[in-house]
């Protein structure tokens, strides 16, 4: 089956200040599949992970050349909205970082902030946000608790049913399930198997097998540079590349 590309990055290279951080790098992601990028610590996968949604923006001396497209769209142009683009690309980090509200309102918080006013629309929102990140059955008769009172991998559930709340095309991932018990990260890997339906999703891991596991397409990076890229089938099990497989296979990194 033919994939549509959904981001396109060209001959993207980015530094902060004088320090570059990423080399030349060009990857066409496509629509509706789940793209890993994996490579040791350090070797820009988070860097190019938040050049989707200008993250990188809000740190001071950062610049790049290159392009990079959402369907043909190049975000970086003048005049781009900038919130109206993070509406569009919801992020999940590292560490589940719930305000220190109640579920419901961590849910409406962006959905709020894009107008939504009436009871019954938010109300919708949530019940169908927190289904989505499979979290509803354990929540929905609660929904006035503290979020900090949630466990560890209810809180990064309840991060992903805020990001989807403000019903983005892209859901970026930092280490969704690297700070989580293996059933935790079980539950949230199962997620990003269901959420594929309707997401775009690229996800950073240092987890190799959890790469394996959940997705399409796999980017190898090393030192700032995409090393390679291919179906994960191919980057697992027949990369073309001496360096993917050294690393795949545990000599390095």
């Amino acid at each position: 089956m033919k994939t549509q590309t959904k981001i396109k990055v060209e001959s993207l290279d980015f530094y902060y200040g004088q320090t570059q951080a990423l080399f030349n790098v060009s990857m066409e992601i496509a629509e509706k599949q789940v793209t890993a990028l994996i490579g040791p610590s350090g070797c820009g996968k988070s860097t190019f992970l938040r050049m989707f949604n200008r993250m990188n923006d809000i740190i001071d001396g950062t610049w790049h050349t290159g392009r990079v497209l959402i369907e043909n769209m190049d975000i970086y142009n003048n005049g781009i909205d900038v919130v109206a683009l993070r509406k569009k690309v919801g992020m999940v980090f590292q560490k589940s970082n719930p305000f220190p509200k109640s579920i419901y309102d961590n849910v409406v918080y962006g959905p709020k902030i894009h107008g939504v006013r009436g009871k019954a629309e938010l109300d919708e929102i949530v019940e169908r946000s927190l289904r989505d990140a499979a979290l509803w059955e354990e929540v929905k008769d609660r929904l006035d608790l503290n979020a900090m009172q949630l466990s560890g991998g209810q809180q990064q559930r309840l991060c992903i049913a805020r990001a989807l709340a403000v019903e983005p095309d892209i859901l970026l991932m930092d280490e969704p399930a690297s700070a989580l018990d293996p059933k935790s990260t079980a539950r949230v890997e199962n997620l990003i198997g269901e959420l594929r339906r309707n997401y775009t999703i690229v996800i950073v891991t240092h987890n190799m097998q959890q790469a394996a596991r959940v997705s399409d397409f796999t980017g190898f990076f090393y030192e700032g540079r995409l090393v390679e890229f291919d179906a994960t089938e191919v980057i697992f099990t027949k990369p073309k590349n001496r360096q993917t497989e050294d690393y795949i296979t545990g000599r390095f990194g």
